[in-house]
């Protein structure tokens, strides 16, 4: 149904990636209102048909996912907004508080739910099912797995978190009105009366769903590093140009989706003409730009390429970190001549959470460098790495 609806009222030819993305959000999120509410309906009257508190409860269930499904909606819409005085980096990250607000629906459902559950077991009633009941939960079960299907689909498409969670609700749903009817089932066949029971069972993996779903919004939120793919592709682009020969202190800013900034250091050659390698530079970040959909900042680092003795110094002194740990690595290496001492200045980049302190990892090396040779004194910034 919603490639078809999308066949008939989105037409991606000519408009721009944002706006067909903002199109797909806003029919889901309508097609997701529609949906919940008829489930709603169809639930609620089972509900009072059968004498159901479970029914009723997971009626109540749908008519807030008809709710997330506004809230995702207006996440798009909100989202999709152009930049302003305000806020010059877009209004992006407001889909990432839809997909937050979405969650924190969940687990308030998984919640009731258990609530719900618990007053079952302490005070069981018999279920009466009819063939209409039946019908309405199976149907129920299929609507939602439908919903789960096409909001995964296109949420891993679009790179959308609200989606997502939208899809791990439906699934959610799904377990949640199957339990319902397998209680249903056998509190009208037998005298088991264990409503209450799969009540539990399925809050707690409502309450799971849930909190994964906001951990996965939470995530580029707080700020996450980005996916070793993205890195790659930044990478071979960048060094696919002749005048770059290496890069560092990569850092990727993610403002929503489709609003992504990045920072680098371009290694090039010290004795190139500078004007030569800045028109190049321009020519990098206008390729990041077409190519990756971010705006890059580049800056550039002058690398001496033609001097024997500091790229054998580089290399050794290389191998000796890798000796301390193979994590560690180093760039801006350059030496300066004096006439009492040599000063071997680089940064030595090291991951979150290393097993030494920066000042142990600065010690280790200085010494290192030493030893390597007398009159190397080792000027050394450790940082860490964004990537």
């Amino acid at each position: 149904m919603i490639s078809l609806l999308a066949k008939l009222f989105i037409r991606p030819a000519g408009r721009a990636e944002a706006d067909v993305r903002r199109a797909y959000g806003t029919l889901c999120g309508t097609v997701g209102i529609f949906l919940n509410a008829l489930l709603f309906a169809g639930k609620f009257f089972a509900g009072v048909l059968s004498g159901s508190i479970a029914i009723t409860a997971d009626a109540f269930n749908n008519l807030s996912d008809a709710g997330s499904s506004f809230v995702t909606l207006l996440g798009f819409q909100l989202g999709g907004q152009k930049p302003d005085v305000h806020h010059p980096f877009g209004h992006g990250r407001l889909e990432y508080l839809s997909g937050l607000a979405v969650s924190v629906l969940i687990l308030l459902m998984g919640v009731e739910l258990a609530k719900s559950s618990v007053e079952k077991i302490l005070r069981p009633e018999p279920v009466t099912a009819s063939p209409v009941v039946l019908g309405i939960l199976c149907a129920s079960i299929a609507v939602k797995l439908y919903m789960t299907f096409y909001n995964r689909r296109l949420g891993k498409k679009l790179d959308s978190s609200a989606m997502l969670a939208t899809a791990a609700d439906s699934l959610s749903d799904c377990a949640a009105t199957a339990a319902v009817l397998a209680a249903t089932l056998v509190g009208h066949f037998t005298d088991l009366r264990i409503d209450g029971w799969c009540g539990i069972l399925v809050a707690l993996f409502i309450l799971w769903s849930g909190l994964r779903a906001a951990k996965d919004t939470l995530d580029p939120l707080l700020g996450v590093p980005p996916t070793h793919e993205f890195v790659t592709r930044i990478r071979d682009l960048v060094l696919a140009h002749p005048a770059v020969i290496g890069i560092h202190d990569l850092i990727v800013h993610d403002y929503g989706p489709g609003r992504v900034m990045i920072s680098l250091h371009a290694e090039v050659p010290a004795d190139r003409n500078v004007l030569e390698l800045h028109d190049e530079i321009d020519n990098v970040e206008k390729e990041l730009r077409e190519k990756l959909g971010c705006d890059a900042v580049i800056h550039m680092d002058p690398v001496v390429t033609d001097d024997g003795l500091t790229n054998q110094t580089r290399r050794r002194v290389a191998d000796l970190v890798h000796c301390i740990d193979d994590d560690i690595s180093i760039h801006d290496f350059r030496m300066i001549s004096g006439p009492t001492h040599t000063n071997v200045i680089f940064d030595a980049v090291v991951p979150f959470g290393f097993r030494l302190s920066d000042q142990a990892v600065e010690e280790k090396i200085k010494t290192a460098v030493r030893a390597l040779d007398g009159n190397y004194y080792a000027v050394v910034n450790v940082e860490r790495s964004y990537t």
